[in-house]
């Protein structure tokens, strides 16, 4: 029997789901969280076999409680089930330590197929986002590595002008960006990091080694 949390913060969402895997052989839903921090309370009571995991939840994210489950709890695999497909989620959530990836419109069979894979050790992908991780892998490049994981690019993108001292309005020039897409931006980076002011996100950044 594989045992799985789901972790989203739409209720109806989650009640789906739940009747989707509880009609299937094998599967039980052993627990159900609606943000990050929960589902990390929820993966320490239940230590399931897989936590089917959104992205973009209020208070802790996806990517970071993706990167402590796999910190804090190895032996359980993560499937992303989000509707962010752009690369910057792919790849943070991979390298956060994502096991799956799948869209949320991925019908039963899919999602049972990724479950099952992943508590077996695989990597399972929807079939658009495996184009494009074999595409990505294909051009010979890597995804850059990063002592910040649960950021995603853009992210990083903000924290490193950030750490060179660079105030809103000039990262918002240099990255082309508008001044409340710049703040959003350093609000969700303070919010990752933990960080309770700008200067202690500047710290984090530098003993990280950014800003140089």
């Amino acid at each position: 029997m594989t045992t799985v949390v789901i972790a989203d913060d739409h209720p109806v969402f989650r009640a789906g789901m739940v009747t989707v895997l509880s009609d299937l052989d094998g599967i039980d839903v052993v627990g159900q969280a609606s943000d990050g921090e929960e589902a990390l309370a929820v993966v320490a009571a239940t230590h399931p076999d897989v936590v089917l995991m959104d992205l973009r939840m209020p208070g802790v994210g996806g990517v970071e409680a993706t990167a402590r489950i796999r910190v804090e709890h190895p032996d359980t695999a993560v499937v992303v089930l989000t509707m962010d497909s752009d690369d910057d989620s792919i790849f943070a959530a991979l390298r956060a330590g994502a096991r799956g990836y799948l869209l949320k419109e991925s019908d039963g069979l899919d999602i049972e197929r990724a479950v099952d894979g992943v508590a077996r050790g695989e990597a399972v992908f929807g079939a658009g986002i495996a184009e494009r991780v074999l595409a990505f892998f294909a051009s010979g490049r890597t995804p850059a590595s990063s002592p910040f994981p649960q950021l995603t690019n853009r992210e990083h993108e903000v924290l490193e002008l950030i750490a060179q001292g660079l105030d809103n309005q000039q990262i918002a020039r240099r990255l082309v960006l508008s001044d409340k897409t710049v703040r959003n931006r350093v609000s969700d980076v303070l919010a990752k990091l933990h960080a309770r002011s700008r200067a202690e996100m500047v710290a984090l950044a530098r003993d990280a080694g950014l800003g140089g």
